[in-house]
């Protein structure tokens, strides 16, 4: 089966991988700042005092959008084919997984389709949460732990489960 992307965004691709690996994957955890402008040498979009860390994985750099002070965890995965964008203060948290594509499988070339995620400010993955392609996480909203997004999250909510549900709903 042929790539579906073209060969030189698989060479830029690689290419990116390499630099973080020499640069930033070995830096100490609070080298935020060092790991923001490479990040931001190769497209991202960043705030003031991000927090991305040394085993964070960003897929594709220039599709990546971060506010202020917001944070991609430990071993945190933005696998963003599609647009990932993190709101003012939005925290990924470890072994979290966002993840813009998948495949259509009821064409039987299983084409890549990609949607955008967004997190909006200060919303909340907590560990090993993973959330899927097309998907807002609303304003303070918290996905619990280990949970699996398939549905947009209203603004100040509480998911958890497999597919994620509401659990709380926050007082207005």
């Amino acid at each position: 089966m042929s790539s579906t992307f073209p060969l030189w965004h698989q060479l830029a691709r690689a290419a990116w991988q390499l630099t973080w690996l020499l640069l930033c994957r070995w830096t100490p955890r609070p080298l935020h700042a060092w790991r923001a402008l490479v990040l931001r040498a190769w497209g991202a979009k960043l705030g003031a005092r991000v927090h991305v860390y040394p085993d964070a994985k960003v897929w594709a750099p220039w599709q990546l959008t971060m506010a202020d002070d917001a944070c991609l965890g430990d071993r945190a995965e933005a696998y963003n084919v599609a647009p990932i964008t993190l709101g003012e203060r939005a925290i990924v948290s470890q072994d979290a997984f966002l993840c813009t594509a998948s495949h259509d499988h009821r064409d039987p070339a299983f084409p890549l389709t990609h949607a955008p995620i967004r997190l909006e400010a200060r919303s909340w993955i907590a560990a090993r949460a993973i959330v899927l392609p097309g998907i807002t996480i609303g304003e303070g909203s918290v996905v619990g732990a280990g949970s699996v997004v398939t549905r947009d999250v209203p603004a100040g909510c509480v998911v958890a489960g497999n597919p994620a549900r509401v659990v709380c709903e926050a007082a207005r």
